[in-house]
């Protein structure tokens, strides 16, 4: 794979600021946010003082803690601009989530807020070691889902020439990137994997494709599918991390040359780890959930918002700030089975210990009797093909999840191609428990 170490003197001066300016900033935004939130949002303001929280309450990092706590719950709650606190006629874009288990989730930008967006991605794509003039393979959807255009802006900003095709159509993506030959490709890791199955269905070797970097968001996913991609096409494959209410995706980003969780850009998001339980803030270190402040956003700030990520907070490495570990999950996607805490994160692993399976998998949760179960829906390697090679590699795959995550599992292992797959984020359980 390319050396791809950056210069100094193509870092933007925060990157590398010390601890202490970077404290100092975030102090300075932290008190303009929360007034701004205060004064020209009715909800922050309502919330604030329901809580006997102030904006003159804040004068350290530290009394962050005196505010209250944000939940997608509010926004659904307040849907569709309740929450704004700029004028709706001010705002130039609006995003919002899918709505699949509810109300959806709508976000608004102001000029401004666009512009700031487009520079963290742009910072993230050259964090992964894109540069100027290099084609970017823009495969995360367009729409209303923000990363397919916020993607899309900070390329342009960085300098890249984009090619938006967005999710979908496998086959005709193979395509282009065989005509156009881009350095850079985005999109989610599970449709990655997607791609690579049409690669191999089209008799292409993927390792002599012009791909040199691949920048994976919007699902959690392990270092052993970060493995097998950069094995597959010899490129790098990085980490960029971010979710709508907060920005959209450039929240964070891996930094190639190191690899070793996300650097969150603290200029723009004060990050907090807590206990999901108590709601503690926990020290450095220890793992929680993931809690952002934004420090610049006008259209709509977040005050202590809950991503429901679980990480825990490191030092800085290749940048001055602070890294997050990659994602282990989430606590609202936390499966309880029989006592234990399950997150799929934790099954891919297992699956992609076993040589006679694909990384395609599905989990079904059902109800056996009076006690849940779950089933483990893999997908075999063309190789794994008779009874016996399959009834081995079942009972291998049994064995790592009831040695490491600690649960019996009943285990299908189907044909190449037959799991479900993803063009968008991977749905990973399906839940056909008795309501």
């Amino acid at each position: 794979m390319t050396d791809m170490t950056p210069h100094h003197d193509i870092l933007d001066p925060i990157e590398i600021a010390s601890r202490d300016e970077i404290s100092a900033l975030q102090e300075k935004r932290l008190a303009w946010s929360l007034r701004h939130a205060y004064e020209n949002s009715p909800f922050f303001r309502k919330r604030f003082d329901e809580h006997g929280a102030h904006p003159d309450d804040f004068r350290t990092l530290a009394d962050l803690a005196k505010f209250p706590f944000t939940t997608k719950q509010d926004l659904r709650d307040t849907y569709p601009f309740g929450m704004f606190a700029t004028p709706r006629e001010k705002l130039v874009r609006i995003h919002g989530s899918s709505g699949t288990t509810g109300k959806p989730t709508v976000v608004g930008y102001t000029a401004n807020d666009i512009s700031t967006w487009a520079d963290l991605i742009a910072r993230s794509i050259r964090a992964a070691g894109g540069r100027s003039g290099d084609i970017l393979h823009n495969a995360y959807g367009y729409g209303l889902f923000t990363g397919g255009l916020g993607a899309h802006y900070g390329a342009e900003r960085l300098g890249c020439t984009v090619v938006p095709i967005s999710g979908g159509m496998t086959e005709r993506q193979v395509t282009l990137m065989q005509d156009f030959k881009p350095d850079i490709i985005m999109v989610t890791p599970s449709y990655m994997l997607s791609i690579l199955d049409e690669f191999r269905r089209q008799g292409l070797d993927p390792r002599e494709s012009s791909l040199k970097v691949g920048i994976f968001g919007a699902e959690p996913w392990t270092n052993a599918m970060r493995q097998e991609i950069e094995e597959a096409f010899n490129m790098h494959a990085v980490d960029i991390y971010g979710l709508s209410e907060v920005m959209g995706p450039g929240v964070a980003q891996e930094c190639v040359e190191t690899k070793d969780g996300l650097h969150v850009w603290e200029d723009h998001f004060y990050p907090e780890i807590i206990d999901p339980v108590t709601e503690e803030v926990l020290p450095d270190g220890e793992m929680g959930e993931l809690v952002f402040t934004t420090l610049t956003k006008e259209g709509l700030p977040m005050v202590r918002y809950r991503t429901r990520d679980l990480t825990r907070i490191l030092p800085g490495t290749a940048r001055s700030m602070r890294r997050i570990e990659k994602i282990t999950g989430r606590s609202d996607d936390m499966i309880i089975l029989r006592g234990v805490n399950v997150f799929p994160t934790q099954i891919e692993e297992q699956i992609l210990k076993c040589a006679g399976l694909t990384a395609h998998f599905q989990l079904e949760l059902v109800r056996a009797g009076r006690m849940d179960a779950m089933i483990v829906h893999a997908e075999a390697t063309p190789d794994c093909a008779d009874a016996d090679a399959r009834a081995a590699t079942a009972k291998e795959l049994a064995h790592h999840i009831k040695s490491v995550v600690g649960i019996s599992t009943k285990i299908e292992i189907h044909d190449p191609e037959q799991v479900a797959r993803s063009e968008g984020k991977a749905k990973r359980v399906v839940d056909n428990r008795p309501k």
